[in-house]
């Protein structure tokens, strides 16, 4: 949730309150207030590197005053080091910056670069600043968990000799970088192409430590003035000092202690079109160039973890989260760099069209894609990823940041939220309406006002009179409580959590070292510093069950307003120059902040009762490279407007390919009341989120998916249940995504990497590995969508089997109570088809696979099964199954994809799971030579020899018009976690009739 008017008081009082929900009747809603949020023009070292760029870019002749130090440079077990030069042309000063090349055994690169300076503490502070002096180098500690072991046969090739150094690394020495000594330069080849480059350009600048030089004051004689004005605006203008030592914006001036200390790159991608990545935006998918170009930005995108209240669609400009990793894509090959920084950064994209002589046979132009990486202070640190494919890249960045935590499968059904449900009693009256109306859900959340006057960890006594009684009417029905803690605590008497947090001092800093007071929910508020490992075990004890009373094993948490908001704060966050533990500054770490807070969330709650170790749900708004492994997020302070319904899905499919996929929107949109008609098509679209919530502001009307009257709560609930019956093959995405990096939902280039006119499509998406295609309507009083298919495989609609085949778009009919929602030939889909309340009664139920027949006849399938609560799937205790239709040998199986190797959990767990059985299999597109047949062979493991084999019956429905021939077969009765085999016949002939559109 976000502040209802920036730089006002907060409403924590009854007559603020009140005054607030009359303004909303009459106000129009406001959107976002440009003038909170700095431009790249506001922003002092983005101003000042793009107005180098600019210089670089018209000079007739530019040498970048960068250069490696020849005999500097030494190479040992995967690492190259060498001492960069910088001259200062106006000195003829030589900076020192230490650089440091590993080539990794997984075939990525990572380049740093510190200043030496800096680094050895030979720097001198202003205002007597406590802050450290070093360049901030602990991101890693925070963003980094392994895929860091240099590559042993990394080999020195060529050296000094040739002005360039070439590497050869990676697998089977595929890849090279040549380090150009002067300007210092690097060029990345995979087999002999070069794919990426640094300071191509020449816009790479490291802005070194210098002491500030007092210019004296000159007295003015009278009349003097005028004159002295016009001599200035004379002058040559030099590098912009005016935000070298302080900076001001919104009435907050930053003290600079360190002075200027940005740093600066200009990362290519020859032959590249399309990049991706660095969320979080409300953009499209192909990232648009910032500067020039057709229907290009005119600011750079901006990552600076922001409380941005009502955000506007198709905007650069900052959101919640930062995720500094882009990836270029092309045919062929997708590469990629992750800007290690956790600094205020700033991104300019632009596009260089190669144009090539048309007499030129053979040869295409091609497009360069150029970016310019700005970040205000930290070290030069990135990592280079070559590919070839996207799969590669998102399981190299997964191996260096950590995969997607292997949620409870509660959190992957529906969550019911809004700011607030008022009482106890609410709460059980909404959890009534759903089984009443049979209407499923999982999960329903509380907001601020559950607390007492917002202080966190307590309950209001007047509203939540009794939350053990509510809980306990949750857990009989098998569903969790959600409840929201942020990192404001509230500066006030006789409150145990404040008197704690003071008493240990373990709150943020201001600039002179004391406990920073800052505004927000509560009014006055201090900060929990998580940077401080004393303030994470300390915030460890307060979720026990015997402190934070009214809590059960169903009670989990929603770390929100962790960018961190500050409503009196500069840009609404903290001052830059407060200091965080270690004496690190603010804008050192800003970015980070948000997911050091969840990440100690995630621990809190593993620890919350001895022995009984469960997996934590926690969502936040702010993140980093990294909190996949501790959190979900969702995309903020949504409007409930068809514009941010369609911007929810290219976001969300973004947050997927750049390493966070467990992420969703807020169903219906939090500020404003959508129309019935949108908040249908929301929630049809919100099943494809892999974070399904629906969440509504305070000042809206109730839209509970009762609310809305009949025809749409039965349209809804039918949404509903089709992410309910889909659930074991979204658990198995969310495996997936935990074990390779790879997304939950996933945009078209990264299925069809080869596709080149599928490249930039970003409103349709597949569900993991499934081959499910879905296309929500996006549009208001839309009938139809028009679905993009980028292969030769026969796709049929899930519902009614109508084929649609060959490349390109298709009209699929979408009426209000169609969701379009395809299967690509070639997969087995795992569901379950018994309507349930909430997903913990599924756990037993039997299962139905669709075998969807790819043109050859062919199809294949996985299974991902856990007890869906302990870490024990750790141990092995998981039912893993391949399935395979194999269209020549007109059989069924289903294999084990682990080896055997059980541990006593595995062994209990499987046991557990022993009468679970497949009920029914459909197959679509089944052969017509099937036609005659009546039943089939089943076959399966461990049972005695009389039940070992027997017949079962083959139902078969034949082709009508373009909906394709299926066939059914019923109760086969074989064991979800067993070996078994089922045998169509003899061989056949498999028909396919595919429908043209």
């Amino acid at each position: 949730m976000s502040l209802l008017s920036h730089g006002a008081a907060p409403r924590w009082t009854a007559v603020l309150l009140l005054w607030a929900a009359l303004c909303c009747l009459f106000v129009p809603a406001v959107t976002v207030k440009h003038e909170n949020f700095k431009t790249c023009d506001q922003s002092g070292f983005c101003k000042r590197n793009r107005a180098f760029a600019d210089q670089v870019s018209a000079a007739s002749s530019y040498t970048s005053p960068y250069a490696i130090v020849a005999p500097s440079v030494t190479f040992k077990k995967g690492q190259l080091e060498a001492i960069v030069l910088k001259t200062v042309k106006e000195s003829g000063e030589r900076v020192p910056l230490p650089l440091t090349i590993t080539f990794l055994e997984s075939g990525v690169a990572r380049v740093t670069l510190d200043e030496e300076k800096r680094a050895k503490g030979q720097v001198e502070l202003r205002h007597d600043s406590k802050a450290r002096k070093e360049r901030y180098n602990e991101a890693g500690q925070w963003a980094l968990v392994g895929g860091l072991h240099p590559a042993e046969g990394a080999a020195l090739v060529e050296t000094t000799d040739a002005g360039y150094t070439k590497v050869v690394y990676g697998k089977g020495g595929s890849h090279q970088a040549i380090i150009r000594h002067s300007p210092f330069s690097i060029e990345f080849q995979r087999d002999g192409e070069t794919q990426v480059r640094f300071n191509e350009r020449g816009f790479m600048n490291m802005e070194h430590w210098r002491a500030k030089v007092e210019k004296p004051v000159e007295e003015k004689k009278e009349g003097e003035e005028e004159k002295k004005e016009e001599e200035k605006s004379e002058e040559p203008q030099g590098e912009d000092e005016s935000t070298w030592w302080e900076e001001t914006f919104g009435g907050n001036t930053d003290s600079k202690p360190r002075g200027p200390e940005a740093v600066a790159l200009d990362i290519s991608f020859p032959g590249y079109e399309h990049v991706f990545g660095i969320p979080e935006h409300a953009t499209r998918l192909s990232l648009k160039t910032t500067r020039g170009g057709d229907d290009a930005y005119t600011e750079p995108y901006r990552l600076y973890n922001a409380d941005v209240f009502e955000y506007e669609m198709d905007s650069p400009m900052t959101l919640y989260g930062a995720i500094p990793f882009m990836q270029a894509h092309r045919k062929g090959s997708t590469v990629g760099v992750f800007w290690l920084n956790a600094a205020e950064t700033w991104i300019d994209v632009t596009k260089k069209k190669n144009t090539v002589n048309p007499l030129s046979l053979g040869l295409k132009s091609s497009t360069d894609t150029q970016t310019h990486w700005m970040s205000e202070s930290g070290l030069l640190d990135v990592f280079v990823f070559l590919g070839p494919t996207p799969q590669d890249l998102t399981r190299q960045y997964g191996e260096l940041t950590g995969f997607t935590a292997m949620p409870q499968s509660f959190a992957i059904a529906y969550h019911q939220c809004r700011w607030n449900y008022v009482t106890d009693e609410d709460v059980k009256d909404v959890d009534r309406r759903f089984d009443k109306f049979n209407i499923p859900y999982d999960v329903i959340w509380l907001d601020i006002e559950y607390t007492q006057e917002k202080k966190y960890f307590t309950w209001d006594p007047l509203t939540f009179v009794n939350p053990d009684k509510m809980q306990k009417q949750l857990d009989k029905r098998s569903r969790k409580l959600v409840a929201i803690i942020d990192p404001h605590i509230k500066n006030t008497d006789n409150y145990h959590v404040i008197d704690e947090l003071k008493k240990k001092d373990l709150a943020v800093k201001n600039k002179d070292g004391n406990q920073y007071e800052g505004w927000c929910w509560p009014g006055s508020s201090m900060w929990i510093d998580c940077f401080n490992p004393a303030a994470i075990e300390w915030w460890k004890s307060l979720f026990k069950y015997d402190k934070f009373k009214g809590t059960a094993h169903n009670t989990f948490i929603w770390n929100d307003m962790n960018e961190p908001s500050v409503f009196n704060g500069p840009e609404t966050t903290m001052p830059k120059d407060n200091l965080h533990h270690g004496n690190w500054e603010h804008r050192d770490v800003h970015n980070i902040n948000g997911m050091t807070f969840h990440n100690a969330t995630y621990q809190a709650l593993t620890e919350r009762k001895r022995g009984d170790a469960r997996r934590p749900f926690v969502l936040t708004r702010a993140f980093y490279s990294g909190s996949q492994r501790s959190a979900a997020m969702w995309t903020g302070d949504n409007l409930a407007e068809w514009a941010h319904l369609e911007a929810s899905l290219p976001m969300v499919l973004n947050q997927g390919i750049s390493g966070f996929p467990f992420a969703g929107a807020d169903v219906g949109g939090f500020f404003g009341n959508p129309s019935k008609e949108l908040l249908t098509r929301w929630y049809q679209a919100g099943i494809y989120y892999p974070f399904f919530r629906g969440h509504a502001h305070i000042d809206t009307r109730r839209r509970e998916p009762y609310i809305p009257g009949s025809p749409y709560t039965e349209i809804i609930t039918q949404a509903l249940r089709l992410r309910y019956q889909l659930l074991p093959a979204w658990y198995t995405a969310f495996h997936e995504a935990s074990t390779t990096g790879a997304p939950i939902i996933r945009p078209n280039f990264y299925v069809h990497p080869e596709d080149e006119a599928g490249f930039a499509v970003d409103d349709q998406l597949y569900i993991g590995s499934t081959g499910l295609l879905a296309k929500p309507v996006t549009k208001e009083g839309a009938d139809s969508v028009s679905i993009y298919i980028a292969d030769s495989q026969p796709y049929y609609d899930y519902f009614d089997y109508t084929t649609y085949t060959g490349a390109g778009h298709h009209t699929v009919p979408a009426p209000l109570d169609k969701i379009p929602l395809l299967m690509q030939g070639g997969h087995i889909i795992p569901r379950r088809d018994r309507p349930r309340r909430s997903s913990g009664f599924m756990k037993y139920d039997p299962f139905t696979l669709v075998v969807v027949l790819d043109k050859d006849g062919n199809a294949s399938g996985t299974l991902y099964l856990d007890d869906g609560e302990t870490f024990d799937y750790q141990s092995g205790a998981f039912i893993h199954r391949r399935f395979d239709f194999d269209g020549a040998r007109q059989i069924l199986m289903s294999a084990n994809l682990v080896a055997d190797t059980p541990s006593k959990l595995a062994l209990r767990y499987v046991k557990s799971m022993e009468k679970v059985r497949v009920e029914k299999i459909i197959i679509v597109g089944a052969p017509r030579a099937w036609k005659d047949k009546d039943e089939v062979i089943v076959m399966e493991e461990g049972q005695k020899e009389s039940k070992r084999k027997k017949a079962v019956a083959l139902e078969y429905h034949d082709k009508v018009g373009n909906k394709a021939a299926w066939a059914v077969v019923r109760r086969p009765g074989v064991g979800i976690g067993r070996g078994w085999r089922i045998d169509f016949g003899e061989k056949v002939e498999h028909e396919h009739h595919g429908h043209e559109h």
